[in-house]
């Protein structure tokens, strides 16, 4: 009797999951970026969100919570309800560096689902007048012969473009010091001031100080040059293929979302990255616009966090 209950409870859960994947969406989507509003995330979020509320035929509403190296939104949408109605902006910082950075963390990726890999921020190593360096062999060469007498900016601690430049640092026997910003924007201004000689940054925050001079870009941590930038060479080019780094943007929802409801999502977002008009301010703005099944951003995250956590364990870094 017992075994027949339990049976019929699972073909009831199985016909419940069939069941909501069939209506959804039947209401808005709330989507968090956990970051403030006018940001590199924050444009792709907004860009995004136009096409996915014409594809699934809902409101989306975007709403900004920063704060916690992003796990103020993240753990929000990890204990929100598993429906699919509450989705997060997560990038390479949320799902793959804090687990390693932070011993307490609000959140655990686990509690997160991954929907789609939405863009790709590649970083570019930039410098200002406080370098002489023309390219990145002079750049290494200079910073090398300064032994700890030469700092770096970042967009933050933790952040894509923080362990990019200790990447950098790990990989050209380099001892720059970190000087952490709360934001790309006021880390370039100083690097374009000479108050800070260079910093990792992605091209939708760095565009307008490269092409405006204020900043020299002297390589890509990309596999390929950048079409926006086809004279700046890529490390690979210069001998460092490990050299590769970028800010990684995903959608995630609660985990406990049914994987019918995830890959109904998924399916409505890779369309809005696929629209035309999306993609080509993604490619303007300096996103790589993607769209991933949901498995392929899982098997991404997975070896993400294995490349990583193994630096930041050479490393030491801890931020908590």
């Amino acid at each position: 009797m017992k075994k027949l209950l339990s049976c019929g409870l699972m073909a009831f859960a199985a016909l419940a999951c069939a069941a909501s994947a069939a209506e959804y969406p039947s209401k808005p989507i709330r989507w968090i970026v956990p970051y403030a509003a006018g940001g590199g995330s924050d444009f792709l979020a907004r860009t995004i969100s136009q096409a996915l509320s014409r594809q699934a035929g809902q409101p989306v509403i975007v709403e900004n919570k920063p704060g916690g190296n992003t796990a103020l939104g993240a753990a929000e949408v990890a204990r929100a309800p598993g429906d699919g109605y509450s989705v997060l902006s997560a990038d390479n910082g949320t799902m793959v560096f804090n687990p390693a950075l932070y011993q307490n963390l609000t959140y655990d990726v686990a509690q997160l689902a991954p929907v789609s890999l939405m863009g790709r921020f590649p970083m570019i190593l930039v410098a200002g007048p406080a370098s002489q360096a023309k390219d990145a062999r002079e750049f290494i060469e200079q910073t090398r012969a300064a032994g700890d007498g030469q700092s770096y900016g970042s967009a933050g601690a933790g952040s894509p473009h923080h362990l990019a430049m200790e990447l950098l640092n790990k990989e050209a026997g380099l001892k720059q010091v970190h000087v952490p910003y709360r934001g790309a924007a006021p880390a370039l201004t100083d690097v374009a001031g000479g108050q800070i000689p260079a910093m990792m940054v992605d091209l939708a925050a760095g565009a307008g100080f490269i092409q405006g001079g204020k900043v020299r870009a002297l390589a890509v941590a990309s596999k390929e040059r950048l079409p926006q930038l086809p004279d700046v060479p890529t490390f690979a080019e210069l001998g460092m293929p490990n050299i590769e780094a970028a800010a990684l943007v995903g959608m995630v929802t609660s985990a406990a979302t049914p994987p019918e409801v995830i890959e109904k999502l998924n399916g409505h977002v890779v369309a809005a990255i696929k629209d035309p008009e999306v993609n080509r301010r993604m490619i303007e703005f300096g996103i790589e616009p993607v769209g991933s099944t949901a498995g392929q951003y899982r098997d991404l995250l997975a070896s993400e966090t294995v490349r990583w956590h193994r630096l930041i364990r050479e490393l030491g870094i801890k931020l908590d």
